[in-house]
């Protein structure tokens, strides 16, 4: 007799994600996370928030930390996400997401934690000194994802081990409270063109808002000269561009400003190189920073408008956590019941 497989979630294509609020935003998150995040308000009932309570897995200064809340709001909106279409708001505004992430805390087991790759990259060599939140934060993301019921989660690949976590924690929900098909088993969305954008300054290491140089990455709400200028100094080679993507296999920093192009202009990198064979990069840089201000000017200005009276960006956040809390608040009650929660 063969064993049937587990119901299949019936219910509708939801995308949910977030960024947390931990330094500027820069070209990386802007091509790997926002503009995704715009196109697919239209496809899908999309959740969009700032992960302030995964922020604080490590110390951050709570001075700046509603600052950059608004911040990471700002880019959203000056990105294109439309708060009529798309649910914006804050996660500790909403607290079913700690609430169901204790009550996973006790499906998940410790063992699938200690396969996490990200906590031992993160925590290095002095792990216990690590706070315990960096250890569990995935089984919060799991409850970040599943308090939505969301069945689709763009993800970089240094996350995709999450979204498996998160798959195994729906399945042994589903199956240790008799209710199948109730959490979905999400799937991992790839981020495609830009969801890899490498330091301007070491294309070994990906641009990043904690690198202590400022010209290893392009802030959104730097001003077009800047922009310009850290394109100019990126590091690259002496070699002229080549006509096949396989011949940037071993030049990195030409793979990275090549597929930068691309990624704003909406180009694939074989594209680009198909216009641009065989010149070098004194002629394809001040295309490229021109390219990067055409399209980088009008989010930083708008941000920057933004970020000068952050009304505009509370009532988003506001009107957003309701939204979210209407949606979260019956998920959370239906899980209560079938733990056997008093009351619930």
């Amino acid at each position: 007799m063969t064993e049937q497989a587990p119901a299949a979630y019936a219910g509708k294509r939801r995308v949910l994600s977030g960024v947390k609020p931990t330094g500027d935003l820069h070209l990386g998150n802007y091509l790997g996370a926002l503009v995704k995040f715009t196109r697919m308000q239209h496809e899908a009932e999309t959740f969009i928030f700032v992960a302030d309570l995964h922020a604080i897995t490590e110390w951050q200064d709570p001075a700046k930390l509603t600052a950059q809340t608004r911040e990471i709001a700002a880019a959203y909106l000056a990105a294109g996400l439309d708060p009529k279409i798309a649910t914006i708001f804050p996660q500790s505004a909403v607290t079913e997401h700690a609430e169901l992430a204790w009550i996973f805390n006790c499906v998940a087991r410790v063992g699938w934690l200690d396969r996490m790759t990200q906590f031992k990259d993160k925590s290095g060599k002095h792990k216990e000194r690590a706070s315990v939140g960096l250890y569990t934060y995935p089984v919060l993301q799991a409850a970040d994802i599943l308090l939505y019921k969301a069945t689709h989660v763009p993800v970089g690949d240094d996350q995709k081990q999450h979204v498996e976590l998160t798959r195994d924690i729906a399945a042994k929900f589903n199956h240790d409270f008799d209710a199948p098909g109730y959490f979905p088993l999400p799937e991992p969305i790839h981020q495609g063109a830009g969801a890899r954008i490498m330091s301007l300054r070491d294309a070994s290491e990906k641009m990043s808002k904690s690198n202590p140089s400022d010209a290893a990455r392009i802030n959104l709400t730097d001003e077009a000269d800047v922009v310009a200028q850290k394109i100019r100094k990126a590091k690259t080679d002496p070699l002229p561009l080549p006509d096949t993507v396989e011949a940037l296999k071993d030049r990195p920093e030409a793979q990275n400003l090549v597929g930068i192009y691309a990624a704003l202009d909406g180009r694939t990198s074989a594209q680009v190189l198909t216009e641009f064979a065989g010149e070098g990069f004194g002629a394809f840089k001040p295309r490229l920073a021109d390219l990067a201000v055409a399209k980088l000017g009008p989010v930083g200005t708008e941000m920057r408008r933004l970020m000068a009276d952050p009304t505009e960006i509370d009532k988003v956040l506001a009107a957003g956590a309701e939204r979210a809390r209407a949606a979260a608040a019956p998920t959370l009650a239906e899980v209560k019941k079938l733990v056997g929660f008093w009351g619930a």
